[in-house]
């Protein structure tokens, strides 16, 4: 909850910023001088923009998920300007009111051409905000202003923690369900990791059919064990929900997990379409520990490795497996089976 109410605050400081800058440039084309209330002009529009964006329209979220990508924009856009325009006509008019201004007066300022000008200046930065907060979202937190600040433009060595998600009888629930439906379902099950996703800094790397792949700097994993945090929260909310998916498509959805940290090449590639990849053994390690949960009839496996970073963390119990040959691995790997310690 804290987690996710700072990523909030933080988008909400980006937002009326960008709007605060946006008044300044306003009055910079409109040829005024440029003092603090150019700043002033944007920021309290960003902060009404903000909350709308972030602590309003958030609750409708399940909804919007169903819009499409150019209906939500359009939408969005045009709430917040009807909003923001109809409030600033609001003030102007109750200020001039309290100034001893007719109310003549005050409708001949819409007869003008500046509240005409401002609208649709208001319209397009409105517009472009929303389309970098959809954009944003669409490619994952924070995979945005890696493209933008080229983290990984030229490759890069580093060490990360990657988590292999895996549905539990995907196939039998799938001709259960029929593809159009199990597509549903996957939808709303990949949506509610959203919530540990942003809780825990992790990142989604890759959807695989009905399987996901999160991605953690070292730092950011290791702080009080995200990385194993994730699959815990996941997993609660799948136990809390599970009543709701049973009447809905008649499955109480279950996932596995395996865990594993080591070193990748990061590098942005493409042309056509970019994105960001990432290559090494580590990955191909994860997916294997993941594909001996059904071997072992575990819910999370962990590599040794990786459990020896976490086992301080009292709030887990660990299981040794042993060191065993994965499919595919000449080498032997040591696993553990973790849970949390009730």
């Amino acid at each position: 909850m804290q987690r996710n109410l700072g990523r909030k605050f933080k988008t909400l400081l980006l937002i009326c910023l960008a709007t605060g800058f946006a008044g300044v440039i306003y009055q910079l084309v409109s040829e005024q001088l440029v003092n603090a209330s150019s700043v002033l002009f944007g920021l309290p529009l960003g902060l009404v923009f903000g909350v709308m964006e972030l602590f309003v329209f958030s609750k409708a979220e399940k909804r919007f998920r169903r819009w499409s990508f150019t209906k939500l924009i359009v939408f969005k856009t045009l709430a917040y300007t009807a909003v923001i325009f109809g409030v600033n006509l609001l003030v102007t008019a109750t200020i001039g009111m309290l100034q001893g201004r007719q109310l003549y007066e005050l409708m001949a300022v819409l007869h003008s051409f500046e509240p005409w000008v401002l609208l649709i200046y208001t319209l397009v930065v409105y517009s472009l905000i929303v389309f970098m907060l959809q954009i944003n979202r669409l490619l994952g937190e924070g995979v945005l202003w890696k493209f933008i600040s080229g983290k990984y433009h030229k490759p890069r060595e580093e060490e990360r923690i990657f988590m292999f998600l895996d549905m539990k009888s995907s196939t039998s629930i799938a001709e259960q369900l029929g593809h159009v439906k199990f597509y549903d379902l996957l939808n709303e099950l990949f949506h509610e990791i959203s919530y540990p996703v942003l809780h825990t800094k992790a990142e989604i790397y890759q959807y695989i059919g009905d399987e996901v792949v999160l991605t953690w700097e070292m730092d950011d994993g290791m702080a009080n064990a995200n990385c194993l945090r994730a699959f815990f929260m996941f997993r609660e909310r799948l136990i809390q929900n599970g009543e709701r998916y049973l009447g809905h498509y008649g499955v109480k959805p279950e996932f596995k997990a395996g865990v594993h940290f080591g070193k990748v090449t990061s590098a942005q590639i493409g042309e056509l379409k970019r994105e960001i990849v990432y290559n090494g053994d580590v990955l191909n390690t994860a997916s294997r520990i993941q594909s001996a949960c059904n071997t072992y009839q575990r819910d999370c496996l962990v590599s040794g490795s990786l459990m020896k970073k976490l086992s301080k963390h009292v709030e887990f119990e660990w299981e040794r497996i042993g060191a065993v040959t994965l499919r595919g691995k000449e080498k032997e790997v040591e696993l553990f089976s973790v849970n949390v310690n009730h």
